[in-house]
C-alpha cells in the first residue's frame, strides 16, 4: 500500500515545489519592480516633481491608497510598473502651457500634440515649478537613472548574498550528492533521468545515500573525490568494501562494481573503456567569496549582457525559429518573465542540494535585475535611457550656450521623438509576446 501511494505523493510534492519556485521568482520580480519605481519616485519628490501615481503592475487596480499628491497601488498584472509625473513633455514654443491647443498638420504632428495635451492634463494652478520638464537637466538625469540604478543595486545584493553568503563551487568532495542517479545510464544515451528497465547502480544496491561521506574504498583511504575516482576506475568490475561516515557514525557497505564506458577525467570528450563504475556523484564544495569578488563577477556578467543586447535582433531570430520551427533554444539567448518563472520552478523542484537551489535562484534574480537595468539604459524612448539621453543633451546645449554667452536654449523637446517611441513600443510588445510564446511552447530550461 505504501509503495502504491509513494509515486503520486512524490509527484504532488514536486509539483508543489515547482509552483513554489514560480511564486518565489514572481515575488522577487514584484519586489524588484517596486524598488525600480522607488528609484524614480524618491529623487522626483526630492527635486519637487509632483508624482500623481506610483503603481506596481499593469491592468486594473487591485489595491490603492492616496497619500498627499500620490496614489500608491498594486495592479493585477505583475509585468511592470510606473510612476506618473506631471509635465513630462514641454509645450510647443509660443503656446500657453495652460491652454495647450494648436492646429495640427499631419498625423505625426497630431500625435505629438495629443501627447503634449495629455502631459498637461494633471497640471493645476500652482504646479508650475512641479513639472518634470522645468527641472534642471542633471535633476532629470538623476530621476530617470534612479530606476536602473536600483536594479543594479539589487543585482549586486543578490550576487553578494550568493557569493559571500553561500559561495561558489570550487571543487568536489567525496560526499554522495542528492543529484546522484539510482540507475545505470549508458554514456552513449544523452539523458539524465531513469527509464523503466534501467538496472540499479552498484551504489543504489549497496545502500549508499545522499550525504554519505566516502572515507575508504577496498581498504584504501579516500580524502578527495579524485582519490575516489581513481580507485573506482582502476578497480574494475568486482566486489569492494566502502567505508562511509553517515550521520557522524562510521559504516561499512559492500558493493559490486560493474564495468562501464565513461568520459575521461582529463579529457571529457574522450571515452575510457570498461572502467570500474559505482554510480555516485560528488558534492560540490562551495567556497565563500570576498566582497571584491562580487564586483568581478558582476563586471564579467555585465559584459556578457551588453553583448547580448547588441546582438538582440539576431537573438530574437533564434527565438522565432525555436518558437515556430522547434529548434533548440540558445542558452545565451533572451528569456522572458514566463520563462524565468518556469526556470525558478524547475530549480526548486530539481534534485539539487538546498545550497545549490539557493545559489541558482539568487543568480536568476540577480541576472534578471542586471538585464532589466541595462535594457532600460538603451538611449531610446520609452525606455529610461531615452529620457536620460534627453537630459544629457539638454545639459550639453546649456553648457555650450553658457560658454559662448548665448541665450539659454529651450528645454529639449523629446516629444518630437514620439513617432519613433510608439514604433519602438510596438516592437517591444511584439518581442515580449514572442518570448512569452517561446517560453511556453519551447522553454529554456536549466538542464539544457
Amino acid at each position: 500500500m505504501v509503495g502504491t501511494f509513494r509515486l503520486p505523493l512524490e509527484r504532488a510534492y514536486m509539483n508543489w515545489l515547482y509552483l513554489a519556485g514560480i511564486v518565489i521568482f514572481l515575488l522577487g520580480l514584484m519586489a524588484s519592480i517596486a524598488l525600480h519605481e522607488i528609484g524614480h519616485l524618491v529623487p522626483a519628490k526630492l527635486f519637487g516633481v509632483k508624482v500623481t501615481q506610483y503603481m506596481v503592475g499593469f491592468g486594473s487596480t487591485a489595491w490603492s491608497r492616496r497619500k498627499g499628491d500620490t496614489e500608491y497601488g498594486i495592479k493585477w498584472i505583475p509585468l511592470g510598473g510606473y510612476i506618473r509625473m506631471i509635465g513630462m513633455l514641454p509645450p510647443r514654443p509660443g503656446d500657453d502651457p495652460n491652454k495647450l491647443r494648436g492646429t495640427s498638420t499631419g498625423p505625426f504632428q497630431g500625435l505629438i500634440d495629443s501627447a503634449r495635451e495629455a502631459a498637461q492634463e494633471e497640471i493645476r494652478p500652482g504646479d508650475d515649478d512641479k513639472v518634470f520638464y522645468r527641472k534642471k537637466w542633471w535633476q532629470k538625469v538623476i530621476i530617470m537613472s534612479g530606476g536602473p540604478a536600483m536594479n543594479f543595486v539589487l543585482a549586486f545584493v543578490f550576487f553578494g548574498i550568493m557569493l559571500v553568503g553561500v559561495g561558489l563551487p570550487t571543487g568536489y568532495k567525496p560526499v554522495v550528492s542528492p543529484e546522484t542517479q539510482t540507475c545505470v545510464i549508458p554514456v552513449a544515451e544523452k539523458r539524465d533521468s531513469c527509464l523503466p528497465g534501467d538496472q540499479p547502480t552498484p551504489a543504489a544496491k549497496a545502500g549508499l545515500k545522499p550525504g554519505d561521506q566516502i572515507v575508504s574504498l577496498g581498504g584504501q583511504k579516500i580524502t578527495t573525490w579524485d582519490d575516489a575516482t581513481r580507485v573506482i576506475r582502476s578497480h574494475g568490475a568486482g566486489a569492494v568494501s566502502i567505508g562511509i561516515i553517515r550521520a557522524g557514525k562510521p559504516v561499512t557497505l559492500n558493493a559490486t562494481l560493474i564495468a562501464q564506458d565513461r568520459p575521461s577525467v582529463k579529457d571529457p570528450t574522450k571515452i575510457e573503456k570498461n572502467v570500474g563504475f559505482l554510480g555516485v556523484m560528488p558534492t560540490e564544495v562551495l567556497e565563500k567569496q570576498s566582497v571584491g569578488a562580487v564586483f568581478g563577477y558582476m563586471g564579467d556578467l555585465t559584459g556578457r549582457v551588453a553583448t547580448s543586447l547588441v546582438n538582440l535582433p539576431q537573438k530574437m531570430v533564434g527565438v522565432w525559429n525555436a518558437a515556430f520551427s522547434g529548434e533548440k533554444r540558445d542558452p545565451e539567448g533572451p528569456v522572458g518573465v514566463v520563462g524565468a518563472g518556469r526556470m525558478g520552478g524547475e530549480i526548486l523542484s530539481s534534485d539539487l542540494s538546498l545550497e545549490k537551489k539557493v545559489l541558482f535562484l539568487l543568480n536568476l534574480l540577480g541576472g534578471f535585475n542586471l538585464a532589466v537595468g541595462m535594457f532600460n539604459l538603451i538611449p531610446l524612448l520609452p525606455l529610461d535611457g531615452g529620457h536620460i539621453a534627453g537630459g544629457l543633451w539638454e545639459g550639453v546645449k546649456r553648457g555650450f550656450a553658457r560658454i559662448t554667452r548665448r541665450p539659454e536654449p529651450r528645454y529639449v523637446d523629446i516629444a518630437k521623438l514620439l513617432p519613433l517611441t510608439y514604433a519602438l513600443a510596438i516592437l517591444m510588445i511584439v518581442m515580449a509576446g514572442l518570448l512569452m510564446y517561446a517560453d511556453v511552447f519551447n522553454p529554456l530550461t536549466i538542464t539544457r
